[in-house]
C-alpha cells in the first residue's frame, strides 16, 4: 500500500507495506456534514488583497474571480459609514466591525424597546440563564473560543447594573466561576448617566437592581468596578461628573459610553499587553485584599499637557488633588482614603516624560529631578499617597478618537495636546489620558447610602420586581452583604501598613 500526502510546500512522504491485505464484510455509515454558511460580513474580502492603513481603512487591490493576474491599479473600498449622533439607538450602533456570528446569544423572550416585554429586573436575568436553551448556548459560545486561547487569563463581563442585565451578568459570573476555577473574571457594572425623580417606578428599580447586581457580582468576580459618568448610585440625583477639557452630552448614550471605553481602554492596560509582566489574577489580588472586591475608576481625559511641557511640569499642576474625574458615582475622591491602586499613563511622547533642564539649573522638585518617565509617575504616585500599594505603567500608544469616536474635544491639537484657544471643531486624532482603578473608602458611604435607600422602600408596592424571582428574604440577605461590604472600606489601614 502507498499512501501520498501533498502538503502546500509539495512535500511528500509515503511508506510500502508487503502484507497482503484482507477485506471484512459490515455494515458501512456514511456521515455527511454540511458546509459552514460563508460568512457574509467578510463577502467582501474573498476576492481582495491589502492591508490596514493607518487611518483604519481596509485598503485592497481588486483581483477577478476569473484567472490570471491582478490588475495594477489599486480600489479603496467605500469610506465606512459612521454613525451619527441621531443615528445611534442601541450599544451594536458603535460598532466600526461586526461581530462574529458565534459570539451573539440572542436573547427572544424580551423585548429592547416599548412598554411591555422588557428586561427590566434582576430576577428576570437571572432566570434567563437558568433555562437549559440559554444556559447550553452560552456554554458552547464560551468553550468555541475558549478552545482558540493559547493563555486563558479569564473573563471580562461588561453588562447593565441598573436594568435585567445585572441578573444576566451575576448568573454569568456564577456559570464562570463554577466552570473556569481559579481564572480571572473582572467585571465592569455599567449605569446610565444622570436621572429625574419623576420616573418614580424606573428608579427603584434601577436601585434594586444595582443592590442585588453589585452583591452578586462581588461574590463571583475576583473585581468589580461601576462605570458611570452619573454622581450617585442612590435614590438622590446627582449631577453628572466635570471633565475640564471635555465637552459632552450626559443624555447621549454616544458620548458617555466613548467616555467610559476610553477609560476602560486605559485601565485594563496592565494584563492585556503581552510585555506586562501583571496578569489579570495578579492586578484583582492586589485591589480586592482583605474582601474589598468593588473597586472605583477615575480618569483624566485628555491628560493636560501643553506644548513645550515635560510630564513632571504637568503633573505639579495638579497640587495635592485627585487628577483623574470619578467614573464610578462614588462622589469625589478628596478627602477619602486609598487603600489599593494601579494607575497607567498612555500617549506621552517619550521626550517629554523627563524634564529637560539647563545643566546647572536646580531641578523645580523631586519630580524634576527623575532620569525616566517610570520614575516620575511612581515618584509622584508616592508623594500623593505615601502609605498606599502602588501599580504603575507609561504606555506610549495613546488613545485614538478618530470617527466613529464623537467630536468631544474644543482645545486639543490633532495630538490631543491641550491648547488655548485652538480653532473649534478641529479633528482630534489621539488624546493622552491619565486612568486608575482604586479601592476607596468612598465605597463604604456609597454602599452604606444604598443600603439605607434600600430600608425605606416599602416592598408591597413593588410587587412587579419581587415577582420576577425575588423574594423577601433575598432582599434582607441582601442588606446584611451589602453592610458587611461596606465594612470592609471602613477605616482600616492600606497594603503596605
Amino acid at each position: 500500500m502507498y499512501v501520498h500526502r501533498t502538503q502546500e510546500n509539495s512535500s511528500e512522504c509515503g511508506f510500502f507495506d508487503q502484507s497482503p491485505i484482507s477485506f471484512r464484510q459490515g455494515k458501512l455509515t456514511t456521515h455527511k456534514e454540511e458546509l459552514c454558511p460563508k460568512n457574509p460580513y467578510l463577502q467582501d474580502f474573498l476576492s481582495a488583497e491589502g492591508v490596514l492603513s493607518s487611518d483604519g481603512v481596509w485598503r485592497v487591490k481588486s483581483i477577478p474571480n476569473g484567472k490570471g493576474s491582478p490588475p495594477l491599479t489599486t480600489a479603496t473600498t467605500p469610506k465606512p459609514l459612521i454613525p451619527t449622533e441621531a443615528s445611534i439607538r442601541v450599544w451594536s450602533d458603535f460598532l466600526r466591525v461586526h461581530l462574529h456570528p458565534r459570539s451573539i446569544c440572542m436573547i427572544q423572550k424580551y423585548n429592547h424597546d416599548g412598554e411591555a416585554g422588557r428586561l427590566e429586573a434582576f430576577g428576570q436575568g437571572e432566570s434567563v440563564l437558568k433555562e437549559p436553551k440559554y444556559q447550553e448556548e452560552l456554554e458552547d459560545r464560551l468553550h468555541f473560543y475558549v478552545e482558540e486561547c493559547d493563555y486563558l487569563q479569564g473573563f471580562q463581563i461588561l453588562c447593565d447594573l441598573h436594568d435585567g442585565f445585572s441578573g444576566v451578568g451575576a448568573k454569568a459570573a456564577e456559570l464562570l466561576q463554577d466552570e473556569y476555577s481559579g481564572r480571572g473574571i473582572m467585571t465592569w457594572g455599567l449605569l446610565p448617566g444622570p436621572y429625574h425623580r419623576g420616573e418614580a417606578q424606573r428608579n427603584i428599580y434601577r436601585l434594586l437592581n444595582t443592590a442585588f447586581g453589585l452583591v452578586h457580582l462581588t461574590a463571583h468576580s475576583s473585581l468589580v468596578c461601576p462605570l458611570s459618568l452619573g454622581g450617585s448610585l442612590g435614590l438622590r440625583p446627582e449631577p453628572p461628573v466635570n471633565f475640564p477639557y471635555l465637552h459632552y452630552d450626559a443624555t447621549l448614550p454616544f458620548h458617555c459610553s466613548a467616555i467610559l471605553a476610553t477609560a476602560l481602554d486605559t485601565v485594563t492596560v496592565p494584563y492585556r499587553l503581552c510585555s506586562s509582566p501583571v496578569s489579570m489574577v495578579h492586578l484583582a489580588d492586589m485591589l480586592s485584599f482583605c474582601g474589598k472586591k468593588v473597586v472605583t475608576a477615575g480618569a483624566t481625559i485628555p491628560f493636560p499637557l501643553a506644548p513645550g511641557q515635560s510630564l513632571p511640569d504637568s503633573l505639579m499642576q495638579f497640587g495635592g488633588a485627585t487628577p483623574w474625574t470619578p467614573l464610578s458615582a462614588c462622589g469625589e475622591p478628596s478627602g477619602t482614603r486609598c487603600f489599593a491602586q494601579s494607575v497607567v499613563l498612555r500617549g506621552i511622547d517619550r521626550a517629554c516624560h523627563t524634564s529637560q533642564l539647563t545643566p546647572g539649573t536646580p531641578p523645580p522638585s523631586c519630580l524634576h529631578a527623575c532620569a525616566t518617565g517610570e520614575e516620575v509617575l511612581a515618584q509622584y504616585l508616592q508623594q500623593q499617597q505615601p502609605r498606599v500599594m502602588s501599580s504603575s505603567h507609561l504606555l506610549l500608544t495613546p488613545c485614538r478618537v478618530a470617527p466613529p469616536y464623537p467630536h468631544l474635544f474644543s482645545s486639543c491639537s490633532p495630538q490631543g495636546m491641550v491648547l488655548d484657544g485652538f480653532p473649534k471643531g478641529a479633528a482630534v486624532e489621539s488624546i493622552p489620558v491619565f486612568g486608575a482603578l482604586c479601592s476607596s473608602s468612598s465605597l463604604h458611604q456609597t454602599l452604606e447610602a444604598l443600603a439605607r435607600d434600600l430600608t425605606k422602600l416599602d416592598l408591597r408596592r413593588w410587587a412587579s420586581f419581587m415577582d420576577a424571582g425575588v423574594e423577601h428574604d433575598d432582599v434582607a440577605e441582601l442588606l446584611q452583604e451589602l453592610q458587611s461590604l461596606a465594612q470592609c472600606y471602613h477605616g482600616g489601614d492600606s497594603l503596605v501598613d
